[in-house]
């Protein structure tokens, strides 16, 4: 007789580049505006403001193949559907209140992924005060790459990150502009949460985030870490 009244949700997991084990998500956190011209364009002041926090669920990550075009499905209650290509960083291990040295232990390994938004309806709930879930938390609104282990990479503080539509480069910046660097975002993502193994952190996307469509196609990648290409369906 099953424990459970309805069938349990499956785990979500993450392949890891040349190893047998799977990585298993266990929350996804975004930083908002972590790069000082997106922030500027998103009307923030970069010199002024600490890094800022939303999650999606696990349920939104969608793993995407780094040989060939995965399918991206254009979301329901939209008409401006967002590319935001982020450096994603992998935990295997947690804690509160790290310093920046076991923060930077705490480091698994990368990957890349896009922060897909609805745009409308992010803009409509920060008229209105309220939380960004609709515009943030849908389905397949975060493609990642596999986990590339930090030990076939080195500690990330530069490297190109890009992303372009239909061949035309609409994104494209560098590490090293992060606002906040990488220990330093886990740090104070360690100060207003408990970190867990398996967390996936998201850590900002560069300036000129805009919309996609039917059949485009997106291609994104970090220097040193992955690169992929997606067709919106």
């Amino acid at each position: 007789m099953s424990l459970y009244a309805i069938s349990p949700v499956a785990e979500v997991t993450l392949p890891i580049i040349g190893r047998e084990e799977l990585f298993p998500v266990r929350r996804v956190y975004c930083v908002g505006r972590n790069y000082a011209a997106h922030a500027r364009e998103m009307g923030d002041d970069p010199n002024r403001d600490l890094p800022f926090f939303f999650c999606k669920d696990r349920s939104c990550v969608q793993l995407v193949t780094l040989n060939g075009v995965t399918p991206l499905p254009y979301p329901d209650a939209t008409e401006r559907f967002e590319y935001e290509v982020e450096l994603v960083v992998a935990l295997s291990q947690g804690g509160r209140n790290l310093t920046l040295d076991e923060a930077q232990a705490a480091v698994y390994g990368y990957g890349v992924g896009l922060d897909m938004t609805r745009r409308d309806l992010q803009s409509l709930a920060k008229q209105k005060g309220r939380p960004w879930e609709a515009g943030k938390a849908f389905e397949f609104s975060a493609p990642m790459t596999p986990i590339v282990p930090r030990g076939a990479t080195p500690v990330l503080e530069a490297g190109k990150i890009e992303l372009s539509v239909n061949g035309e480069v609409k994104q494209s910046s560098n590490l090293t502009h992060l606002t906040w660097g990488i220990a330093e975002v886990i740090v104070k993502l360690s100060e207003q949460f408990e970190l867990y193994p398996g967390d996936l952190i998201m850590t900002g996307t560069p300036e000129n985030v805009g919309p996609v469509v039917i059949g485009d196609t997106i291609e994104a990648l970090v220097e040193g870490v992955a690169e992929f290409k997606m067709e919106v369906v």
